[in-house]
Parts: C-alpha cells; structure tokens; sequence
C-alpha cells in the first residue's frame, strides 16, 4: 500500500510540474506570432525563408548549448534517427503552414486557428496513443476552442478579411501541430531526451525546407533559392530579429513542450497550449498595435478557464484515487482487539 501510495504522489507531482512547464511553454510561444509579423511586414521576407532560418538557427543554439552543457545528449540510437528524420518533416510542414497563416491572417487569429489542434489532438491521441478521453477533456476543448474563436474576432469583432484559403491554412497548421503533439509523445514514450528531439527535430525540418526551396525555384515565377534565402541581405536588424525568433520562443517555448509531454498526455499538453492566443493577442496589441476587444477578451478568459477547469478536475480526480474523498475507514478486528486490550 505504502508503495501504491509513493507511487501515486509521484505521478501527482509529475502531473503537476508537467501543467507548470506547458503553461510557462504557452507564454514563451505567444511571442513568435510577433516576431514573424515583424518580419512580414517590415521586409516582406518570404514565409519560406522565415521557417527555414528559424528551424536551422534553432537547430545551430541547441546544438551549440549541448556540446557546452550536456554532451552526450547529442548521441541518439541509430533506430530513433529514422523516427527524429519524420518528426522533423512534420515540424516543416507545421512551420511552413504556421508561418503562412500569420503572413495571411496576422499574429492574433493564425494564433487561434492553429489552436484547432486541439480537437485534433485529442481525437487522434485517443485513437492512436490510447490516451484516456472524458468528459472534462471535452468541456475543456469546448471552452478552449470557444475562447480562440472569440480571440480570433469571429463573433462580434473585425471580419476575417483573409477568406476560405487563409482559414483552410490556418486550420491545416493546426492538424500538423497536433501531428507534432503526438510524435512529441511517441519520442517520450521511446525513451528520448526532449532536447535531443528538438536538436534533431529542428536540423531534419531545416534540410527538409531548403530541399523544398530548392526544387521551389524550378517553377516558373519562383523566387532564386539565393535571393529567397537571403532576402534579408544587409538588414542586420533584421538578421537580428530572425535570430532572436529562434534562440528565445522557439528554443525554449518548443523545448518546454517537449518536456511537459514526458509529463503529461499530449491531449492534456495541447490544450494547456491553447492559453496562447490570450497571450498573443495581449502581446501583438502592445506591440504591433492590433485592436484588442472586450469579445476577445471574453475568449482570453474562456481560454484561462478551460485550462484551469481541466487542472481543477485532474487534481480531484487525483485526489479520488488516493482515497482521499472515501469514508473513514472502519478500524479491522485486530486494531478492535489491540484496542481492547489496551483498555
């Protein structure tokens, strides 16, 4: 029993440190939204040579921080690298997606619409990774789900001026950040440190995005590789930015996310991440002075509550399990006799 128990309050702990880190994770990513938009419109830099600088600079800080810190986190089996090289082409298509809905639909709603992940992480983690699905998880998504729309201004805020195609891309780099939620999962299952996936994650997307550039220039009315990747020429300032995009909310924010998944389901991990467009939209109203409305602000607070109502109904739930809402035990016959005895 007293091992059951150790045991439990162990999950618990774990449980609990994952929601802390993916929640840090969700304020560290409403960040990138910012930084690609400043980019978008300041340089009119291609979407494509935007991912392809994050993820490569992103690639080249971890790398640099293993070797001082923990070397021996660079060296992964020979059977993960196949697994890592598709984890790293799913990143790709999430970052080319992502990175294309700010550039149609700005930093606050291609936030939200990338949230549909939710939905689709739950769904597809309950039918492939056999996670446990529950009431609370659905009134979670509802709430959550409800918040990003709000966010987003579709309901009593400025008209999505992006249309069908900047809402379709929108909603396909949400199914691919949830196909990233359960690779992210599969890696912990396999027993895969998490800064090691975001090192190798990151390097394959990136040779997997100049691949794409390359063959790209082949058609007609194409930008040349050359002048598409270094569209920034001279803009130091803008090399600058670029780079802080990777080192700071990409190296970090995703790199949380991966540990929070050794924590916690990548369901309960998605939807904790939905909290980001609350952030964002506060960030970008700062910053890039998009208008911020009492609707969407109603959706920033949706959002908060289906977290925490999700974190509320984990820790009863928790609670239940240790037995800690049961009758008081009755005492047994031998604690009845050592009692007598006593008096």
């Amino acid at each position: 029993m007293a091992t059951t128990a150790h045991a439990s309050n162990t999950a618990n702990v774990s449980n609990t440190k994952g929601y802390y880190i993916a929640l840090l994770c969700s304020v560290i990513l409403s960040t990138t939204g910012v930084f690609i938009r400043y980019l978008t419109e300041h340089y009119n830099m291609p979407p494509l040579a935007i991912a392809f600088w994050r993820d490569a600079f992103t690639a080249i800080v971890v790398l640099a921080a293993l070797l001082l810190i923990r070397p021996a986190l660079i060296r992964v089996r020979r059977a993960d690298l196949l697994f890592l090289s598709a984890f790293g082409l799913v990143l790709a298509l999430f970052n080319i997606l992502w990175t294309v809905s700010v550039w149609c639909n700005g930093a606050s709603v291609a936030t939200a619409l990338v949230y549909s992940s939710a939905v689709f992480t739950v769904l597809l983690g309950c039918l492939f990774l056999k996670e446990r699905f529950y009431f609370a998880k659905l009134l979670a998504v509802i709430l959550c789900l409800s918040g990003c729309f709000l966010v987003s201004g579709t309901i009593g805020g400025s008209p999505w001026n992006s249309g069908a195609v900047g809402i379709s891309i929108g909603l396909l780099s949400g199914l691919s950040y949830a196909g990233y939620s359960l690779m992210g999962r599969l890696a912990s299952r396999r027993g895969i440190n998490p800064w090691s996936t975001l090192l190798y994650t990151f390097l394959f997307a990136s040779v997997a995005l100049l691949l794409i550039i390359l063959l790209r220039s082949c058609f007609p009315g194409a930008n040349a590789p050359v002048a598409e990747l270094f569209w920034l020429g001279n803009a130091l300032p803008g090399w600058g930015v670029l780079f802080l995009l990777a080192a700071g909310p990409t190296v970090l924010g995703f790199g949380l996310y991966n540990v929070s998944l050794v924590h916690l389901s990548s369901g309960i991990v998605n939807l904790i991440a939905t909290s980001e467009p609350a952030f964002t939209i506060i960030i970008a109203f700062f910053i890039l002075g998009e208008k911020m409305t009492f609707v969407q602000l109603c959706g920033c607070a949706l959002i908060l509550c289906g977290v925490a109502f999700l974190k509320i109904y984990e820790m009863i739930h928790a609670a239940q399990q240790n037995g800690y809402f049961s009758k008081r035990a009755r005492p047994t016959k031998t604690a009845a006799r050592t009692k007598s005895n006593i008096l």
